[in-house]
């Protein structure tokens, strides 16, 4: 068979062939509008002209550091104006920015920078001394073999410099100072190949060592445009950072928001209060937040909320999958919330419940239920399926065969850093596998059902802790929940429900609260479906804010197996 041709035999030339980059968009910013505000931090503000220069002098400064291709710089900071130029002015340099969660622990995040081997470390002053101990297990564990990276601490303006003075006897360059050494008209060189890495990210590691998420310039370009287009985000929007920045690099918002030409409202600790009083006082319009955090404004005391908001909000939400009474409590209060679902390896969102028009007439909780599906592939990813476990054939459109969600296109991750064998199971015929359980509905919108070590097994039918936790949500004692299997000695495993009660609650007698529980499941559920037993107190989260399951689980089995006389 004759190899195919096309109609000509043009070559590509520096004329009508360029890498995608998102870098790009900062530079036509700055153009376009040098005098509009790019970034504000309490009392800093800066413009997009300044803001490209800034990356600029970063990029220089990096540089005469011997930051370049094959480099990687770590970033440990919150959502403060350093780390939204880091994602520009580490690639500037050539280098792989990785913006570690604060969140973590010493020990992981000593693992993350040997890993990456990072030669540079840029840290916030309220996370230096997490720094300096992970610095300290980094070369315990080298065996000789440590490299100290140059370590530059960001100064915050709205903070007491205390830490600032401790980190600069210890050593540490001041990130203003650092970025002074570099030249604002520095001459900054984009990748040549469009497959260059541009940003390093490491998954939550609950069960085992994180793994490196590694994502190119290409995919980061092609979900910038795609964020604005299914969001369909006007130019020069105001988008609060309510999501951390280190979490998927802001779902590549970060590189959004400059090819929009919007303005960056930067949030070093997310309060329900603080939301409120950024829409009426600073123009949000947009913000993206996980399902924990709607829940938390939809059930802010009033004295800190501002009702009406001023103008309609956009919200997105990914990150888990958000209980539908929670969306329509959102909705409620003049929020229109966009529902997205993706993962580290797909740069973030990439599906989402596009809103159908004739959905406007269905009752509020209905419109819940549909919104609060995983729904269509985002425009920039070109694949997007529910396939057997068995087989990888995909499933039917009926809402009820259950498959695993997998992807291919552009916005899928080139792989994880050095573990070849977690790659070779991750790309397995030739899909990326989510590990996420799903259906298909008959209109193409998919929903998940569960992960798949997440489903419950009882007497041999599945159930969905899911769907289960969507039910018990409506319960009005109810503010955080979440489902695992127990033991059960006569039907092998039975849900167990663990709650956090809502703050003017925890004062309740508890024994009578969870029977009332388990009656409402009664009314509500299937019989094989209801929780056994309901457990009270604080769900545990990872360092990325989800309900650590499998911690979960370890306590139901700890609790011992149900005796078949309950129930």
């Amino acid at each position: 068979m004759a190899p195919e041709r096309d109609i000509d035999d043009l070559p590509r030339n520096k004329a009508n062939y360029t890498a995608l980059t998102p870098l790009w968009f900062l530079e036509r910013a700055a153009t376009v509008f040098p005098n509009r505000k790019s970034l504000i931090h309490g009392s800093v503000e800066y413009t997009w002209h300044q803001t490209y220069r800034r990356c600029r002098q970063l990029a220089s400064a990096l540089t005469k550091n011997s930051v370049t291709f094959g480099s990687t710089v770590a970033v440990i900071a919150p959502n403060v104006p350093a780390m939204y130029e880091a994602h520009f002015g580490i690639p500037m340099s050539g280098a792989v920015i990785n913006a570690v969660n604060v969140r973590l622990n010493a020990q992981t995040i000593a693992f993350l920078l040997g890993h990456c081997a990072a030669s540079i470390v840029m840290v916030d002053q309220e996370y230096f001394p997490l720094a300096e101990e992970a610095l300290k297990v980094w070369e315990n564990n080298s065996k000789g073999n440590f490299n100290a990276p140059l370590l530059i601490v960001i100064a915050d303006k709205n903070c007491d410099p205390t830490p600032v003075q401790y980190a600069l006897e210890k050593g540490a360059i001041e990130y203003e100072k650092f970025v002074e050494t570099g030249d604002p008209d520095f001459t900054w060189k984009a990748p040549e190949d469009e497959w260059q890495t541009i940003a390093l990210g490491y998954t939550s590691g609950t069960t085992a060592s994180p793994k490196g998420v590694v994502l190119h310039h290409r995919g980061a370009y092609i979900m910038a445009m795609s964020n604005a287009v299914v969001w369909s985000m006007p130019e020069g929007a105001v988008y609060l950072w309510t999501l951390p920045l280190f979490h998927c690099n802001g779902w590549c918002f970060v590189w959004t928001l400059a090819t929009i030409c919007g303005t960056n409202i930067c949030l070093r600790q997310v309060t329900a209060k603080a939301v409120y009083s950024a829409i009426a006082h600073l123009g949000v319009t947009h913000f993206s937040a996980a399902p924990v955090v709607l829940n938390t404004i939809v059930n802010a005391p009033k004295e800190e909320t501002i009702l009406p908001l001023p103008r309609l909000v956009h919200v997105s939400t990914a990150g888990a999958s958000p209980p539908p009474s929670v969306l329509a409590a959102m909705s409620q209060r003049g929020f229109r919330v966009l529902h997205t679902y993706g993962l580290s390896e797909t740069y973030g969102p990439s599906t989402l419940c596009t809103w159908k028009p004739e959905w406007d007439l269905l009752p509020l909780d209905v419109q819940a239920r549909l919104q609060a599906r995983q729904g269509i592939r985002y425009v920039g990813l070109e694949h997007l399926d529910v396939v057997s476990t068995n087989n990888m054939k995909p499933v039917p459109a009926d809402g009820k065969t259950i498959g695993e969600i997998v992807f291919r296109g552009n916005i899928v991750m080139k792989g994880y850093l050095k573990n070849p064998k977690a790659n070779e199971e991750a790309f397995a015929g030739g899909w990326y596998h989510s590990g996420d359980l799903a259906v298909k509905h008959p209109d193409g919108y998919i929903e998940i059902k569960d992960r798949s070590k997440d489903i419950i097994i009882s007497g041999g039918e599945n159930i969905s802790s899911v769907e289960v936790e969507n039910i018990l949500y409506l319960h009005p004692a109810i503010l955080e929940v979440s489902v695992v299997a127990r033991p059960d000695e006569q039907w092998g495993e039975s849900p167990c429900a663990f709650v956090t009660l809502k703050p003017d609650l925890k004062d309740t007698d508890q024994r009578k609260l969870a029977d009332d529980i388990i009656n409402f499941s009664r009314s509500k559920m299937p019989k094989f479906w209801v929780p056994k037993s309901v457990v009270f107190g604080p769900l545990p989260k990872t360092a990325t804010g989800k309900i650590q399951k499998h911690v979960l689980r370890a306590k139901a089995k700890e609790m011992g197996p149900m005796k078949k006389s309950r129930l």
